[in-house]
């Protein structure tokens, strides 16, 4: 898929597995949030699933998420996001879980500011 907004388009607007909005904004409440969004599009745009992969993925983890009888959390729908974006990526790519939780980490163990080498406010 080529054209980001278009991709962005198909998600649904309401039902579980449209993303948290405000005033028709998408909403991120950590920065993470916003970056596994942007992956998702990115993956999107370079063709490796498609937006019903992801919505099918996504539908299933918040499914995982309800069925467990005792939550150890409040939902949060971009751990669900995460959760799917991982198992379409190992499910469309060569990638396995091994090789995701070692990539994961490797980005997880970066410093703060670790791409970022020169002093001025943004």
């Amino acid at each position: 898929m080529s054209d980001t907004t278009v991709a962005i388009d198909e998600l649904p607007l309401d039902g579980p597995a449209a993303p948290p909005r405000s005033n028709g904004e998408l909403l991120f409440d950590a920065p993470w949030e916003g970056r596994a969004f942007g992956l998702m599009v990115a993956l999107l745009e370079q063709d490796v699933f498609t937006v019903s992969d992801f919505q099918a993925e996504l539908i299933a983890a918040i499914a995982r998420w309800e069925a467990l009888d005792q939550p150890v959390e409040e939902y949060r729908y971009y751990e669900c996001w995460l959760s799917a974006l991982e198992h379409v990526v190992v499910a469309k790519t060569a990638l396995d879980d091994a090789d995701l939780a070692e990539r994961s980490a490797a980005f997880q163990a970066r410093p703060a500011g670790h791409d970022h080498d020169h002093d001025h406010d943004h």
